[in-house]
């Protein structure tokens, strides 16, 4: 029992006491507060357990890949077809059927993975795990989290107005310029390329402000979804996703500019901040499905993991490799439908692990490294791998003192992979609307080719900084070739 459980039963023990059980019994409004405080403590003063059940299969599903509008978005089914991507088994839903008999055993259900056929199930019970284990399409039960629930107490802030006119540089990029021009990505939006009808998920940890602040006011935001507390707002709480998403998003001409400030974001919280726990790779892997049946082009995820707060929980440097943990699993399920994902390599460079963080090390995402404004490994960045063909981090982009825009509406320089993620994303975004004939596969390769190490990739940045611009003249004249050819 909880501290404040235990405080509880003393009170009650006293006005019993002092009072008498019939007093209370018989006095109503007392008795109904008392019910309503015991239920308040029982919900956010014990401990609940949560855990994840890897399922035999999806049971006998209602669903057909005939059908897929019942489970996809229109937008969704149009992506996939453009992409040559199919309906398959993976995209059905859970089966009803099998969800419900996991609820049998009195666990509430909090997240699923068709993609990964697993259900997390909560309950202030830890041993529901063994009734778990006994279910018959049950393959597998693992301990998740455990903790109290908290609800977020928020500050509400008025709007925040625009920038001083006597702050704004002659140039059109603002304070963000030097992120940009390293990636020539300027060329590339001069060319009309600003992310125009390009669909981007952003997963993050929150984005606190983002609907009060005047830099995003131009922004199209075509969605929000909390997963880690589906009835609080995703622009309250964590600061952090506000910052990454000014990197993409801000379009304030002569402050600051992000790299793909005409593309249309759906904005995904799947961290929880109060704790560190593998239910958060579960929660990634929920926002990517949710993402992926809206329909988006593209993901970027400023989110890493490799350690817990219960350290037997804790990843080894042996498992990075690309397919053992649920989140990297699930990020390379994103890209098999179509998706071109990008993920942060990690601040880890100068830290015991050293290494990738989780889902880095997946093979068909795009990983993303910091340097500094000389070209350099920012000595945080974390390092990556070469292993049997496969190259970690894919590209870096600027990470030390990168521009963004703070949740006070100014302008800050902080220092992460974090931020040479979206970066680049958004510059990839705005290459793959200046060449739409490509699939998510070919615009990474694409990027790998034009980077300044492609010849020797190493494990600090892999590939290195990729040119933007040369990456969309090569990928005309490859078009030009192909045609040339075809005649």
């Amino acid at each position: 029992m909880s501290v404040a459980g235990l405080f509880l039963c003393v009170v009650i023990s006293y006005l019993c006491f002092k009072f008498g059980l019939y007093y209370l019994v018989m006095n109503k409004n007392i008795l109904l507060l008392l019910i309503l405080y015991i239920f308040s403590f029982q919900m956010f003063g014990e401990d609940h357990y949560c855990f994840r059940v890897y399922l035999k299969d999806k049971g006998n599903s209602l669903y057909s890949v005939s059908q897929p509008e019942v489970f996809l978005s229109k937008t969704a089914i149009e992506l996939r077809t453009k992409n040559a991507v199919p309906i398959d088994k993976s995209d059905l839903p859970i089966s009803p059927i099998c969800v419900d008999a996991l609820r049998s055993t009195g666990a509430r259900v909090v997240v699923e993975s068709k993609w990964l056929s697993t259900v997390v199930m909560e309950s202030i019970d830890s041993t529901v795990v063994e009734r778990l284990r006994k279910l018959p399409n049950v393959d597998s039960v693992k301990w998740v989290w455990k903790g109290e629930h908290k609800i977020i107490r928020d500050t509400v802030v008025d709007r925040i107005s625009s920038f001083p006119s006597d702050l704004r540089l002659d140039n059109r990029y603002g304070y963000a310029f030097r992120q940009i021009k390293m990636l020539n990505g300027i060329s590339l939006h001069k060319s009309g390329f600003q992310g125009e009808g390009m669909r981007v998920a952003v997963i993050d940890a929150g984005f606190r402000n983002v609907n009060k602040i005047a830099a995003f006011d131009s922004m199209c935001i075509i969605g929000t979804h909390n997963v880690v507390c589906p009835d609080e707002s995703v622009f309250v709480g964590d600061e952090h996703g506000a910052k990454v998403l000014s990197c993409l998003a801000a379009d304030i001409p002569g402050y600051m500019v992000g790299t793909a400030p005409k593309a249309s974001y759906l904005l995904i919280k799947s961290e929880d901040s109060n704790s560190e726990y593998p239910i958060e790779e579960d929660y990634w892997a929920a926002a990517a499905e949710y993402a992926d049946s809206v329909g988006v082009n593209v993901i970027s995820s400023s989110l890493g993991y490799y350690t817990f707060d219960s350290e037997s929980l804790s990843y080894h440097h042996s498992d990075l490799n690309g397919h053992e943990t649920q989140i990297s699993r699930a990020a390379n399920m994103a890209a098999s439908k179509g998706i071109l994902v990008f993920c942060s390599a990690g601040n880890e460079g100068n830290g015991d692990w050293e290494k990738i963080t989780f889902p880095a090390d997946a093979e068909e995402v795009y990983t993303v490294g910091a340097v500094d404004e000389k070209k350099k490994r920012s000595s945080f960045s974390s390092l990556g791998l070469i292993d049997n063909g496969r190259i970690k981090p894919d590209g870096a982009a600027l990470g030390t003192n990168s521009c963004v825009i703070d949740p006070t509406g100014e302008i800050a320089y902080p220092n992460g992979t974090s931020f040479s993620t979206p970066i680049l994303a958004g510059m990839g975004i705005c290459l793959w609307q200046s060449l739409p004939w490509l699939n998510n596969k070919e615009i990474i390769k694409l990027l790998h080719q034009t980077s300044n190490q492609y010849n020797h990739p190493d494990t600090a940045l892999g590939y290195g900084i990729p040119d933007i611009y040369k990456a969309y003249k090569w990928g005309l004249k490859n078009a030009r070739q192909r045609l040339h050819r075809n005649k």
